[in-house]
């Protein structure tokens, strides 16, 4: 790969894990239990650093590092907030939102790493993908433990 693919490649999962914070800080802001609230505001920090770590690559490559998550992840919050006016807020759903949000950002990482990335750029990928993949995971427990409408 170019030093400029990997640079856009990095990109791409920066807007990702911007996703991912503005998603959780979504769900947290529309949960009602205080537990989740601490859940998805711990993974919206998560995701931060996550996006830090990767526009530090970025730049270091001599990269301009994106900022800013896509147009379809806000969309995404977009639904995630109307469905939550239409639920009266159900934390069941927005876990439900969550885990979606999670395979989206799963299958960017599993993309990216079908890539020759460098070496350094595949560590750091992976391990970020392994940290998504426990959110997913994580969420889906939450999820499948908590009744609809509760």
């Amino acid at each position: 790969m170019s030093n400029d693919d990997v640079i856009d490649l990095l990109n791409d999962l920066i807007e990702n894990c911007k996703d991912g914070e503005y998603g959780f800080n979504a769900c947290a802001e529309h949960a009602k239990s205080p537990q989740l609230q601490t859940f998805f505001s711990t993974r919206a920090q998560d995701c931060r650093r996550g996006a830090e770590e990767l526009q530090a690559q970025v730049t270091a490559l001599g990269g301009k590092p994106e900022t800013h998550g896509t147009a379809a992840g806000a969309v995404h919050r977009g639904w995630v907030a109307t469905r939550s006016a239409l639920t009266g807020y159900d934390d069941h759903a927005m876990l439900e939102e969550c885990e979606r949000g999670e395979d989206v950002a799963l299958k960017k990482y599993r993309a990216a790493l079908a890539r020759d990335l460098p070496l350094n750029i595949r560590s750091l990928v992976e391990r970020q993908m392994q940290g998504t993949q426990r959110n997913h995971d994580e969420v889906k427990v939450l999820r499948d433990r908590l009744p609809k409408n509760a």
